[in-house]
Order: structure tokens, then C-alpha cells, then sequence
């Protein structure tokens, strides 16, 4: 804490700084002024919280020191020292703001009580200043959000507008009677590699960027505000209320701040001007449509508006035409022949004239679907997060193919697409091998244990998977169900056994896995074409 002694008297400053114990009252610096005047440049570079001054001085005054510390130092504390018992000084140390007025000479109680009020009424002020700059912050940080919801509700719910209008008028200077507002989406999908690299881990940080620069020159000249379109949080949305008709003219000169900020740009739609605030639906349903219709094959602009013409893209083209091929290149396992496939499907969009990110959604819906079913017909006891891994979710990446720069690349298309389909190729290699192990574990493992009560759900709980896919693997495998391939080894095994003529029927039924004597027999004679009884009699007889 600091204390500023203000007298035209040396002697007088030196007293003061005999009299208090500065310790004690927590200040840990004294400064001193000879005037009025000296004390003003002190106060504006050190702050102090309290300052001790005599009314009577040369240059600059005590009274014309109060009135200058009420306007510009409100927080400090004053206390008065003066040789003057005039009512009119005291009346104008109260009236700015000093805390005590003590006569000289000094009483030393009296300037030490006169202290400890001073710095206890600062104290006090201080923790109400404390707790409303905190909550000033946080009515800063709460207040983006609050933001992004009502104005992301305008958007969807124009009579949610009235209750709020004095507030958008005061805070976003948004004229009462606005007739027309124009709204405008930044693309982030086609921004810059090195920049997504940049805030990979924090994305949030990367939109407060962006529409910081964005509010930087639309709050400048109250023409607008941006702000996080909460159905889509990745999305950033302008509202350019002020001049709407030069509203290109606005976006270009934001992207070029992004540029100077971020050394990138962003594609950005921008809807044409309806009725505010009943048709910003519209107009933002048109700016998301200047975007989904943009052609990525002409990179010729950043700005990209509802009105413009552009050919349409080629619908006839579909991935579900290459389906086939692309599922035998799969199941063939054969590297080249999977090249191949995709080079085709490659050379086939580069064809089209017109490529806009509204087809490439369509192809990208079709991938998924395909490659889901793919995934689950090839690699059957995948993870969901084995299947999103394979299904390129990290779409701007992938199945648009962007280069580092944002724009478009099939030579990273072919290359992701490809490296895809491979991998989903040699997983399902390992899967068939894998299955292929297992069922013959089975196998063997019925061969060991015919003789013992052996179902369908033992094995598939000792093999830990399901009777369903033990009982299709087992027949695509074997060609015969599991249940017959058990009868058959215990056939054959009786079959050994009644050779002995020593053995009795229900012993060898009981040997090869049989307790009832005459199930045995109804098995051993619908599976050989006789009785037990009758191949004992003709393989002795042979």
C-alpha cells in the first residue's frame, strides 16, 4: 500500500513520517510532493491509495488538489492536515471526498486513528471493487453465450425479437426500425491445413478468433455482429443490419483481416437482404445455399453470393455405380485391383464441370452407407469405433480432398480413398483367417469330446461367440451343419466299436456320447440305414 504526503513544509512532511508506525497499517511506501501540482503527476503514475495533503500551498492548492483527486482518483482516500480552523475548508473536504481534517500542530493519536479510518474505509471499497470486477467478468465471459442463443433463436423464432429489442438496440446498436438484414456464413470446412493443425486441440479458440475479427469491423461502424450458430457450434453466422446493399464489400474486407490475423481466408456465403427479423431464416437458408452450390473446381473467389449462377454438378454420377467393383476389389484382397477401382471413380468425377460441396455430400452419404455395410458383411465382430475409423468421419480431409491450402486435391482424394479401402481389405483377410482358426478349433475340439453332452450354446460360450455365427461359419466352412458333424464322428466311432463283439449296445451308445440305448439306435439307423445290431452281424461276417 502507498501513502503520498503532500505540504509545502519539508519539516512538516518529515514530522508526518516520524509520527505513524507505516508497518503496522500494511504501507510499504511513502512518497512526497512540495505542491498541488507535483502531487497530480505522482498520483497519475503511482496510484496511492492514500494521500495526506495541506490546503494552503503554492502553485497548486489543497482545495484545487481535492477537486482534481474527486474527479480523477475517486478510489483514493484523503485525509486534510492544515494550520487553518476554517469552517469553509472543511466544508470542501467533505464535500470531496477527504476522510478527516487534523490541524496542526499534529496530535500523533489523532493522525494515527485519522490513518487507520482512511485505510479502512479503502479496504472495504476495495472488496466491493473485488467483487464487481468478478462479476463483471463473468457477465463478459456469460455474455457470448448469451449472445449465440438469442441471436441463433432469431434466426429460427422471429417473435422472439420484441422482448429484446431495447436490449439488441443498447448493446449491438441494432436499430428499432431496421428494415432489412442480410446474413452471412463462414465455411470453415475449406479453411487453411496448417491453420486447423494450429487449434486442432482447441477449436473454440479458433472461432473466438474468427469472430472477434469479424465483431473488430462490424461493431467499428454499428453494421452488425457475428456470433456461433448453436445448431451447428462450428458455424459462425453474420448479421449485417447497416447498409446491407454493400454488404460485399464488408465480407471482403473482414477476409482480409482474417488473412492478416490468421494468414488464411474462409469461403463465406452471404444471403441476399429480407425483412429483419421475420425473414432471417431465409436469408440464411440462402447464404447456406451459395456455399452448399459453390463450385470447388473454379477457386476464383472467397465470397460467394445466393444469386450467382453455377451449373449444376453431374447427379448422374453415383458412387453406388462403382459398388460392385469396389466390393469385389475388397473381397479379391489384390492391391491393384482396389487402385484401379478408385482411379476409375476418380477419373470419372474429374469429368464433371461442376463439383459443389452439395454433391460431394451425396457421394459422402452413399460411402458411409456402403462401406457400413461392407464393414459389417467383411469384419463381422468389429467395434463401432473400428467402423467410424474406416468411414473417414474426419469428412474435410477425405472425401473432399483438400490440400493444405483448402482446396480441392484428387490426387489426396485418391489417396485417402484408396488407403481406406485397403485397410477394410486386409482386415477382412485377417477376419477370414481368423474365423477360419477358430472354426477349426471347433472342429478339433469335437473330435476330442464326441463322447461327452455336447451343445450348440457349450460351445459357443467356451469359444466366447455366438451360436449364430458357430453355426453359419461352421457350414460355410465344413458343408454341413454342426449338429451332423457331430453325429458323424460318433457314427464312425460306434461303428469301431460294435466290431467288439464283447460290447453291449447301451455300453457303446454310452461311449460315443449316448445315454438313451434306443435313441442311439434311431440315430446309428437313420444315419448308416440299419441298426446297430444288424452292421455288428454284417461286420463280423465280414
Amino acid at each position: 500500500m502507498k501513502v503520498l504526503l503532500v505540504d509545502d513544509e519539508k519539516h512538516v512532511r518529515d514530522a508526518i513520517r516520524l509520527l505513524v508506525n507505516w508497518k503496522q497499517f500494511g504501507i510499504d511506501t511513502i512518497l512526497e510532493a512540495q505542491d498541488g501540482e507535483a502531487a497530480l503527476a505522482i498520483v497519475q503514475e503511482e496510484h496511492p491509495e492514500i494521500i495526506m495533503t495541506d490546503m494552503m500551498m503554492p502553485v497548486m492548492n489543497g482545495v484545487k488538489l481535492l477537486e482534481w483527486l474527486h474527479l480523477h482518483a475517486p478510489d483514493s482516500k484523503t485525509i486534510v492536515i492544515s494550520g487553518h480552523d476554517d469552517f469553509s475548508l472543511l466544508r470542501h473536504t467533505v464535500k470531496y471526498g477527504g476522510t478527516d481534517y487534523i490541524l496542526k500542530p499534529i496530535d500523533p493519536d489523532q493522525l494515527n486513528e485519522a490513518l487507520d479510518k482512511a485505510i479502512g474505509a479503502w479496504l472495504k471499497e476495495e472488496e466491493v471493487r473485488n467483487t464487481n470486477r468478478e462479476l463483471h467478468i463473468e457477465v463478459n465471459q456469460f455474455k457470448p453465450i448469451y449472445w449465440d442463443k438469442l441471436l441463433t433463436s432469431l434466426i429460427s423464432e422471429p417473435s422472439t425479437y420484441e422482448p429484446v429489442a431495447e436490449q439488441l438496440e443498447r448493446e449491438l446498436h441494432v436499430p428499432k426500425h431496421v428494415a432489412s438484414c442480410r446474413v452471412a456464413i463462414l465455411d470453415l470446412d475449406t479453411i487453411d491445413a496448417a491453420i486447423k493443425s494450429k487449434f486442432n486441440s482447441n477449436l473454440d479458440l479458433l472461432l473466438f478468433s474468427l469472430i472477434n475479427i469479424c465483431n473488430e469491423f462490424l461493431m467499428m461502424h454499428k453494421r452488425g455482429y457475428a456470433f456461433r450458430h448453436l445448431p451447428n457450434p462450428n458455424e459462425i453466422v453474420i448479421l449485417i443490419w447497416s447498409a446491407p446493399n454493400q454488404a460485399e464489400e464488408l465480407i471482403e474486407a473482414i477476409n482480409d483481416g482474417i488473412r492478416t490475423a490468421l494468414h488464411t481466408r474462409v469461403d463465406i456465403g452471404i444471403g441476399s437482404a429480407h425483412a429483419f427479423p421475420a425473414q432471417l431464416k431465409l436469408s440464411y437458408q440462402e447464404a447456406r445455399d451459395a456455399l452448399r452450390h459453390r463450385n470447388l473446381k473454379a477457386k476464383d473467389t472467397w465470397i460467394h453470393t445466393s444469386w450467382q449462377p453455377v451449373k449444376s454438378a453431374q447427379v448422374t454420377l453415383t458412387f453406388h455405380q462403382y459398388e460392385e467393383s469396389i466390393h469385389l476389389a475388397i473381397r479379391s484382397g489384390n492391391v491393384e485391383q482396389i487402385e484401379d477401382i478408385v482411379g476409375q471413380w476418380i477419373d470419372a468425377v474429374k469429368s464433371c464441370e461442376v463439383l459443389t460441396p452439395e454433391q460431394f455430400e451425396l457421394w459422402w452419404g452413399e460411402y458411409r452407407v456402403m462401406m457400413r455395410r461392407w464393414v459389417q458383411q467383411f469384419i463381422p465382430n468389429s467395434g463401432e469405433d473400428e467402423v467410424n475409423a474406416l468411414l473417414l468421419e474426419d469428412r474435410t480431409s477425405s472425401l473432399i480432398g483438400l490440400d493444405e491450402k483448402g482446396s480441392l486435391s484428387f490426387s489426396l482424394w485418391q489417396q485417402e480413398l484408396t488407403r481406406s479401402l485397403i485397410q477394410v481389405s486386409k482386415l477382412h483377410l485377417a477376419s477370414q483367417h481368423q474365423d477360419n482358426n477358430v472354426i477349426f478349433e471347433i472342429a478339433k475340439y469335437i473330435e476330442k469330446h464326441y463322447h461327452e453332452d455336447i451343445s450348440l450354446a457349450d460351445i459357443a460360450s467356451r469359444f466366447y461367440l455366438s451360436r449364430e455365427y458357430i453355426s453359419r461359419k461352421f457350414k460355410q466352412e465344413f458343408e454341413v451343419n454342426l449338429s451332423d458333424y457331430l453325429g458323424q464322428i460318433r457314427l464312425s466311432k460306434a461303428k469301431v466299436l460294435l466290431c467288439n463283439p464283447n460290447l453291449r449296445i447301451s455300453q457303446v451308445a454310452e461311449m460315443v456320447g449316448y445315454q438313451d440305448e434306443k435313441y442311439f439306435s434311431k440315430v446309428f439307423k437313420k444315419m448308416s440305414g440299419m441298426t446297430p445290431n444288424e452292421y455288428r452281424k454284417t461286420a463280423n461276417s465280414i
